[in-house]
Order: structure tokens, then sequence, then C-alpha cells
């Protein structure tokens, strides 16, 4: 986590990225909305030279913090969770029956402490009203993001995410660094990363999930591993619209990862060319990246 920057009035946001060789910069982000009961939306990586707590501190204080939305219990998600719960004593965890479960697996949370919303239900904080729904493309079945009609942001989770060609683009605050072809192939090339069973779903079926995005039409779209989005709704949604239909997306074998780790070493042979999804920067090719 190294910068913090601020979406109008009402959204700090704490940007991080991880370098994925092949792959290039995936942000990593987390959010605070600073509604009258502040919410924190996920809690960034779990590495030990992530500081979390300390550049939460730097937007809010933590022992103002009400809610914790935790989008999904994935690793990326969850880093920073149990050291702001011990700093905000009032806050609670809204996730799902099923997040709760997975999050057991590793430490429990305090079942006082967790707050059960599905797709569909809402949360009030006060001054707004936060809508809850399931992100037409995701890794994890907990995954719930929502959208606050007050400052028109949709948290998407891990939909609409893309991996950047550089550390700067990766913790910017403007996802429009890229121009619309090169954005189009990375969020691509993301679905299909992410979410590897987009291939195989009913085309029809996987647009219908898609459409209340569309209808939604945030001005700002806040994904976890996206740069800030304003004004790019529209063409963001006809690129994941066209997810189904992208090349599948391969990772090195145990061969092709000795010939890049060999290419690393001094004296090795440099890494042969990979291939590149149509549209994507020379700077962030495929392949080889964790979900």
């Amino acid at each position: 986590m190294t910068t913090m920057h601020r979406v109008g009035r009402d959204i700090s946001v704490l940007a991080d990225c991880l370098e994925v060789p092949g792959i290039g910069f995936l942000p990593v982000n987390a959010f605070v909305l600073h509604a009258e009961a502040p919410v924190v939306v996920d809690t960034g990586l779990g590495l030990p030279d992530r500081n979390f707590l300390e550049v939460l501190g730097s937007a809010i204080d933590p022992a103002e913090v009400r809610w914790v939305w935790l989008t999904h219990p994935d690793r990326d998600h969850t880093g920073g969770l149990f050291a702001l719960l011990d700093a905000a004593p009032q806050a609670r965890v809204v996730t799902t029956y099923i997040g709760a479960g997975i999050m057991s697996t590793e430490r429990p949370l305090p079942r006082e402490r967790v707050f059960l919303l599905n797709p569909g239900q809402s949360l009030d904080v006060g001054d707004r009203t936060l809508s809850a729904f399931r992100p037409p493309l995701f890794d994890n079945p907990a995954t719930v993001g929502f959208y606050d009609d007050r400052s028109r942001a949709c948290f998407s989770s891990d939909c609409f995410g893309a991996p950047m060609p550089s550390a700067d683009l990766a913790e910017g605050d403007d996802a429009g660094g890229l121009v619309p072809e090169q954005l189009r192939a990375a969020q691509l090339l993301w679905a299909t990363v992410d979410s590897p069973w987009v291939h195989a779903v009913d085309t029809d079926k996987y647009l219908a999930t898609v459409r209340p995005l569309r209808e939604m039409d945030p001005e700002t779209v806040l994904s976890t591993h996206l740069p800030v989005a304003t004004g790019l709704t529209s063409r963001m949604v006809d690129s994941i619209s066209a997810a189904p239909g992208a090349d599948p997306f391969m990772g090195p074998d145990q061969r092709e990862l000795e010939r890049m780790l060999a290419g690393f070493e001094p004296g090795g042979p440099a890494p042969g060319p990979v291939a590149v999804p149509e549209g994507m920067p020379a700077e962030a090719p495929a392949p080889g990246a964790p979900t």
C-alpha cells in the first residue's frame, strides 16, 4: 500500500499493486467511503512489507470506522482485516454466509462482528444507502459489490480489473491513462485470468448479469484491480460483455517458467517473446498470474 488519493468528497483510494511476471502490474486497491457511518472497503494485501493500518490512518482515524465491507475473502482483500478490527472496536464486517465460512478456515471472524448481507439487499450507513449486487465477473462465490447512489460510485470488487504496463499507472488515479484499445485488451485478459468460467457459460445468461451495470450507469467505477475509472462505464461494460468470446488464458508450464527464470539470471538467455493479446501494450505481455 503506497499511495492514497481522493475521489471527489466522499471516497479515499488506498492504492497498491503487484508486479506479475508476464502480465504487468496488477492494481490492488482498498477504499474508504466517508459516509456518516464510515465504511472501509477491503483491507489490502497481507504481505509483511505492507502496513494497511498506517496508510488507512492517512485517510481516517481507524477508530471512527463503523463498517468493513469485505467484497470477498481472498488474501488480496483481507490483509489488514484483523488489525483494523482491533483498531476499530465498533466496526462490523459486511460479508456473506459463505464469506464468513471461508474466513473461518484461516482465522474465524468474531460472530458478534459479522453482518451478513446478500446481493439485492442494502445497508444503511446514515447519510446514504448502499445497494449490494453480484458483479458479473468474479473469482469467489462470496463476492458482493455495491452501488452508492449519493456519490454515483460502483464498488465492483475484481470485476473490470486490468493489469497495467507500469506501477505508476497501476497506483494512479485514472484508468483512462491507457488508450481505449489497451484498456479493453487488458480488461479482457484479466477477465479470462480471474473468471475462466466465463468461457463455459450461456452467453445470453451472462449478458443478463451485465445488463444491470449498464442500467446502473455509475459515474465512477472503483475496482480492486483497476485505477479509478470515471466516465468510462459504457465502454468498460462493452468490454466485459465480450469476455465469453475472448481467447482463454493459459499460463506457462514448468518448461516455460524455467526459461523465463533463466532469462532473469546474469548471463542467462534473454526471455523469448510471449503471446500478447491484441491491443495490449508491449510492456505488459501475457502469460502467468495468480487470481
